[in-house]
């Protein structure tokens, strides 16, 4: 530890610095109310133990965090910056210390799922990510040695601090929106060196070359490397789907991989905004999955000594129904290596699963079409229903159990829209299909189409439909994530405690009956008759073979032609 203190400190919120038990548990931090955070003290004892270095220095960092780190060795020399754990920050600032820099992906709780859980539970819009956070910035501010250094904060959640105005509050000089590799990146360090004025803010251009990424080959949190950048289906809500559309080379994942191992992980997490988009190529739509390309990276991946455990990213689900064998063989290679169990749904003789996230957003059509026209493709939006049911059952059959975000409020949604997406939740519960559903309330992000629309902003203002459509979620998801005898017991008992002290008086009356069907304390055919719940309607679902033939005319070269599948060459009437 240099006795000055290090130029640059780089750092992050513990919970986003964590590199245990699993991401999921990120995810549960990320939309949860403080007053949650003893729930996970109880389940995960253990999750803020973070690997450290000889020196106190984190020894695992988040990805983001390496890529600024490898970025500034590289231009300032070693021994010029430094990953500090967030509670022993203080221990690696000095009089030398010219800059402190923050990855934050959610400072004040205003992504997707974020405020409504807190809004549901009558807290603050701070979930418990947030709270460290705030908590980090304040620690930094009473700094001693604050006057000598800027605050910079970047990752994907600086656009929060400029939207909020949030500077002077929580001590910030600057804030990025952008990636680490950008020349304005390392200038703005170079001035904070200097001592010279940094601007407010800096959003700094993407690169557009797949070479030009920073891929490092140290030790990230759960293994995180990153696989593609982009995404190509232009959803109107979506900021990542912007950046261009790229894959990174499979020599430098390998080299990361290797890496990751060396330094003692034995988990490996490809990122990416759709897995399925990584090797395509110009000669054929990016929307057919590579096949061979992605069974090869993923079979050297699986191969390599030290790997024990891999889980997936972002995903979509269209890939499925065109390609099921890709599916099937893929499952093949990762099941053994899933560290996720799910023995109630799962075939796996060590009940293991794969656990995609997967944009399922809305079941109406006509928002479909209005706000992710792309999501289907090959198919049409107006299929759109018939993709996700097909899309699941090839799924499914894999024991992959996707965990699917939705988002309730959106501009413009009508009630119909609301009844769409509940027979499209119905459809699959009656047909036996097993998923993750993850809802929210709409969130207008910077910078995307949508930045300037305005919905439902908090849960209060849910409709009884919208309710129903929200519970409805959450009891299909609580049906396969209580794995143990007393879970669905405990929890149901939990949520109508929840509902007669707390929950009626904050979200209002149109919570009660969508909570009493949740609770399942009184039989589910009562609560729709005295609550004048919406029952649903059939569904009209295309097969796989019928999708096909909707699209026969148009796509019928690139789709892949399966043993034992009907392919598009004989698909075509």
């Amino acid at each position: 530890m240099q006795s000055e203190g290090y130029k640059f400190i780089l750092t992050a919120p513990l919970t986003e610095i964590i590199d245990n038990p699993g991401f999921f548990i990120q995810m549960g931090m990320a939309s949860m109310p403080g007053w949650l955070e003893g729930v996970f003290d109880r389940k995960y004892p253990h999750w803020k133990e973070v690997p450290l270095n000889e020196d106190g220095s984190c020894a695992s960092a988040p990805a983001g965090l390496r890529v600024l780190e490898e970025v500034l060795t590289r231009e300032f020399g070693a021994g010029s910056c430094v990953i500090a754990h967030p509670e022993t920050v203080d221990q690696f600032i000095g009089p030398a210390t010219r800059a402190v820099a923050v990855s934050t992906h959610n400072p004040l709780g205003v992504t997707f799922a974020a405020g409504v859980y807190a809004s549901m539970f009558g807290s603050s819009k701070n979930p418990i990510n947030s709270l460290y956070s705030l908590r980090l910035f304040e620690k930094i501010k009473a700094n001693p040695h604050r006057s000598g250094f800027r605050v910079i904060v970047g990752g994907s959640g600086s656009w929060q601090i400029t939207e909020t105005n949030s500077f002077e509050k929580l001590g910030i000089d600057c804030a990025v929106d952008g990636r680490a590799e950008s020349r304005d990146a390392v200038d703005l360090f170079r001035k904070a060196l200097n001592s010279e004025p940094l601007p407010r803010e800096l959003k700094v251009v993407h690169p557009n070359n797949p070479l030009s990424l920073v891929i490092p080959d140290k030790r990230t949190a759960f293994g995180v490397i990153e696989m593609t950048t982009g995404c190509g289906r232009r959803c109107n809500f979506c900021l990542p789907d912007l950046n261009p559309q790229m894959s990174v080379p499979k020599d430098r994942i390998m080299r990361a991989v290797a890496g990751n191992v060396a330094a003692g992980n034995t988990q490996i997490s490809l990122a990416t905004e759709d897995m399925f988009i990584w090797g395509f190529n110009e000669r054929q739509p990016f929307f057919f999955p590579n096949r061979n390309a992605l069974l090869d990276l993923h079979r050297s991946i699986v191969e390599h000594a030290g790997v024990k455990w891999i889980t997936l990213s972002h995903a979509t689900i269209a890939p499925a129904v065109v390609d099921p064998k890709l599916i099937e063989e893929l499952s093949a290679m990762l099941l053994d290596k899933s560290p996720i169990r799910m023995p109630n749904v799962s075939s796996h003789p060590e009940g293991r699963t794969l656990n995609p996230l997967i944009g399922l957003e809305t079941g109406s059509i006509r928002m479909a079409r209005k706000i992710m026209a792309g999501k289907s493709l090959p198919f049409e939006a107006e299929h759109w229903p018939s993709v996700v049911i097909n899309g699941l059952e090839v799924f499914n059959r894999n024991n992959w159990i996707p965990v699917m975000t939705l988002i309730i409020g959106a501009p413009g949604e009508t009630p119909e829209d609301v009844q769409e997406t509940l027979d499209l939740i119905f459809e699959i519960e009656r047909r036996g299909l097993h998923v993750i559903l993850v809802p929210s309330v709409f969130t207008p992000l910077k910078d995307t189409r949508m930045e300037d629309m305005v919905g439902v902003t908090e849960t209060h203002q849910l409709s009884k439909l919208q309710w129903q459509l929200m519970m409805s979620c959450w009891k299909i998801s609580a049906s396969i994530a209580l794995q143990s005898w007393w879970g669905p017991f405990a929890w149901s008992l939990g949520a109508f405690l929840f509902w007669a002290f707390r929950g009626r008086r904050v979200n209002g009356p149109n919570f009660t009956w969508p909570a009493m069907n949740f609770t399942r304390m009184i039989p589910s055919a009562l609560t729709y008759r005295l609550g004048g719940l919406y029952r649903g309607k059939p569904l009209k679902v295309l097969s796989r073979d019928e999708l096909l033939d909707t699209v026969a005319s148009k796509w019928k070269p690139y789709f892949a032609d399966a043993p034992g599948e009907k392919s598009m060459a004989v698909s075509q009437k």
